[in-house]
């Protein structure tokens, strides 16, 4: 920021102190200004408070509106480079001012390597911002969800409230309605997108969390176009404790909105990292990588010749050849080892629970996950037809356990994807101080319904008139059957159809896989 950046801050700091004064003076009965602060108390503050914002708070340390207090110095801290100044619309929304940018990995993933951690944290530093900034704004309510920022700056809010309520307005709920808006773009687009600066703000990015560009705003109050990827609605089995959360980055150049998603479904599609065209080398190599590096820690099985999988039951198609013909297993400290080939004992499945999964040719087994006395079959789904390899999905293995609670866990896109994954959980532990417990920590979706977002099933029945050939064919299912699309879920994502509000307590017939996983369905016994 250069002095005349800061000259000018002091500036407006000066005017809206003038402007707020004057105000509680005029309006004493509902307006008052509370006390400020010394600079000793500022400089103990756990974020930089600079000069203009001083100017400010040595004088007030904050005002009340018709009773509702607005404070000006930390408290609870609920979002990451984000101070509450107070409430909105009787409590259904809030406002923040930035005051720093926050951590380097926050609510995005964390960076590939360690020059994207240093780019995203060297980015944070508050230290010469000549004012605070942005004021945002935030509305969640049951049916409805606003974002806006309100103001570049904390002094320009200042002043632009000393001059709405100079007009007359009761409250700051009778502020103007943002006349410009800019949209919320998913981090995972971002970080594959082609603005260097914004991707350094992200990391590797999150299907969940979305980046508002704040570098040229049209205009303020501008909204964001965004809503929040869950829904309060469809009565879920828990109690909905999902919410929006903030992290301002790049030292206010941007503010990533994820939404943290806590028993409630999924509403809407989320965006993917995209896998690799060469995925099936890729995962060769880095998993050949970390078993060299990490010998204690990761272990190969050797793969396996073309002749080989020519007589296995199901089709072998050439880039699940690729990784096999090199890899027959997968050890990782913390993780239920991945057994690729067939003959393992893990992949021994109950005559019932094969029949459920979809039966002979329709999955080929990875690896048995175990939570307390119970075991889950990862599996990737097989088309029947084309002989399509599709996505790796988690199923109970216990009969009576998938009969009764039938849910599912979908895991990745292929398994080469599978593999990429796990060679980045590994790659992640080995910065940790616990290798195995960061790996068991990142694979717990191995096992179904161990916290992960909720895709919504709904029933078959809604997919009528589809113009998806894919999603057109569930609407002959049987009556009763629930379905879910899962191109639109996130990785790792949940699908608990005993929890689905019209699934009720009946009892599963079978699980099916159209598109060799793409869609799952369940059909209920008769």
């Amino acid at each position: 920021m250069t002095d005349t950046g800061h000259t000018r801050a002091r500036e407006r700091a000066v005017e809206a102190v003038a402007a707020l004064r004057s105000l509680a003076a005029r309006r004493p009965d509902d307006i008052a200004l509370l006390g400020g602060f010394a600079d000793a108390v500022l400089d103990g503050w756990p974020a930089p408070v600079p000069e203009a914002v001083r100017t400010v708070l040595r004088e007030t340390g904050g005002i009340t509106v018709g009773g509702v207090p607005y404070r000006f110095g930390p408290g609870p801290a609920r979002h990451d480079g984000l101070w509450e100044l107070g409430a909105l619309s009787h409590g259904e929304g809030t406002l923040y001012v930035g005051v720093g940018s926050g951590s380097a990995s926050g609510d995005v993933e964390g960076a590939e390597d360690a020059e994207d951690a240093k780019g995203a944290e060297g980015a944070g530093d508050a230290e010469g911002r000549a004012d605070w900034g942005p004021v945002v704004s935030l509305l969640q309510r049951l049916d409805d969800h606003e974002l806006t920022i309100e103001a570049p700056t904390f002094t320009d809010w200042l002043l632009a409230v000393a001059e709405l309520l100079g007009g007359g307005a009761e409250d700051l709920d009778d502020r103007p309605a943002p006349a410009v808006s800019v949209p919320a773009v998913p981090t995972v687009a971002v970080a594959e997108g082609g603005d260097p600066e914004l991707a350094a703000l992200v990391g590797r990015g999150d299907s969940l969390t979305d980046l508002v560009d704040l570098r040229t705003p049209p205009g303020h109050p501008c909204a964001v176009r965004w809503e929040p990827y869950y829904s309060l609605d469809h009565g879920t089995a828990d109690t909905g404790g999902s919410e929006t959360v903030l992290r301002l980055a790049g030292d206010g150049r941007a503010l990533l909105v994820r939404s943290d998603v806590s028993g409630d479904f999924l509403d809407r599609p989320v965006t993917r990292h995209r896998v690799p065209a060469n995925a099936p080398a890729r995962a060769v190599a880095e998993l050949r990588a970390l078993a060299a590096a990490f010998p204690d820690r990761v272990v190969l099985g050797p793969g396996c010749a073309d002749a080989a999988m020519d007589a296995w039951p199901v089709p072998v198609p050439e880039d699940v050849r690729t990784v096999l013909r090199e890899i027959g297993a997968v050890a990782v400290d913390g993780m239920p080892p991945l057994r690729l080939l067939p003959g393992a004992p893990e992949h021994a499945v109950d005559p019932e629970a094969h029949r459920m999964m979809g039966g002979d040719g329709a999955y080929w087994p990875v690896a048995l996950a175990r939570h307390a006395r119970r075991g889950a079959l990862v599996q990737v789904r097989v088309d029947a037809e084309s002989g399509t390899w599709g996505y790796v999905v988690s199923v109970p293995a216990g009969p009576a356990e998938l009969r009764e609670d039938p849910e599912v866990t979908v895991l990745a896109e292929s398994l080469p994807h599978l593999l990429l994954t796990v060679a980045r959980y590994a790659r992640e532990a080995a910065a940790t101080g616990d290798f195995a417990r960061a790996v068991r920590d990142a694979t717990r979706s191995f096992f179904p319904n161990t916290g992960e977002p909720w895709t919504r099933p709904v029933p078959v029945e809604e997919f009528a008139g589809s113009g998806d050939p894919l999603t057109a064919a569930l609407a002959d299912l049987p009556a009763g059957t629930h379905a879910a699309d899962l191109r639109g879920a996130p990785f790792p994502s949940d699908v608990c159809f005993h929890r689905a509000e019209d699934w009720g307590h009946r009892p599963l017939d079978r699980l099916l896989f159209p598109g060799a996983g793409r869609l799952v369905a369940a059909v209920p016994a008769p």
